[in-house]
């Protein structure tokens, strides 16, 4: 979660993800991220900003400044004289999905309104990590039938006073659309 609360929310500099996932042992940019916006994005409370079709440019070295790392500024100021600024002004539940490569920043929040978003970043299964880091490495999950989420519930919750009701068919109607739907096969 990025929570850039009324006049506090602080500036992001230019940045690429992959810029940090390549510090974390990811070798390929073969990730995206989904950028969900929780509030409206403005550009008075610091909305996402983009340098279009800076994905083309590769990664770029990413270097301590102050307390952020950020992408090489004389790289990035060249972009900047030759790529599009976008500032992505975006209505709750609007979502931006981007190339890791894609250089993108925000600024301070500077409004009376929070500017709350969610951030939730792909890696193919193939480009797993080649070393332990912070991210945990890809785990496959097992795949299970419907009604198995339904009886692992029950299960969990069948020796304690929890109320199960969203379980109970004859309680929920999605516990009995889902009952319906094991059933049937």
């Amino acid at each position: 979660m990025i929570m850039k609360d009324a006049k506090v929310g602080g500036a992001w500099a230019w940045h690429q993800d992959y810029g940090y996932w390549y510090q974390n042992g990811v070798l390929f940019p073969l990730l995206t991220s989904a950028y969900i916006a929780i509030d409206p994005s403005t550009r008075e409370n610091g909305c996402l900003q983009v340098l279009k079709g800076s994905h083309k440019l590769g990664r770029i070295d990413h270097v301590l400044t102050g307390d952020q790392a950020g992408a090489d500024l004389e790289r990035v100021n060249e972009a900047l004289n030759r790529l599009e600024l976008v500032h992505l002004v975006m209505d709750p539940g609007d979502v931006l999905f981007f190339h890791c490569n894609l250089l993108h920043r925000s600024d301070r929040n500077c409004s009376d309104h929070p500017r709350w978003s969610m951030i939730c970043c792909y890696n193919a299964a193939r480009n797993n990590p080649y070393k332990d880091s912070h991210h945990p490495r890809y785990t496959p999950l097992a795949i299970v039938p419907d009604s198995a989420v339904r009886e692992a519930g029950l299960k969990r919750f069948a020796n304690t006073s929890a109320d199960v009701a969203w379980l109970d068919p004859a309680k929920d109607v999605s516990a009995a659309s889902l009952a319906e739907k094991s059933d049937a096969g």
